[in-house]
């Protein structure tokens, strides 16, 4: 029971990135799921928009990946 209730509020504290505007490298990685590895080649190559306030450290707008999750929407058939 004690176990559950760790592994429940672990989770927890691990998800509240989705209440954030601005998410860091591993925040986006994660809101994405996307390895972490490709994440760093989308922003190395300029496919997917990002910030490096000082040069180092990259930040990303959850708006932002949410509208470049949108892109090239598929048609159903109907």
């Amino acid at each position: 029971m004690e176990q559950d209730l760790e592994n429940r509020i672990s989770k927890l504290e691990s998800s509240l990135f989705l209440i954030k505007s601005i998410l860091s490298f591993d925040e986006a990685s994660e809101f994405l799921n996307l390895s972490k590895s490709y994440l760093y080649k989308l922003t190395s190559s300029g496919q997917i928009p990002h910030y490096k306030p000082q040069g180092k450290m990259l930040y990303f707008e959850k708006s932002e990946l949410e509208n470049w999750l949108r892109q090239n929407p598929v048609k159903t058939n109907q």
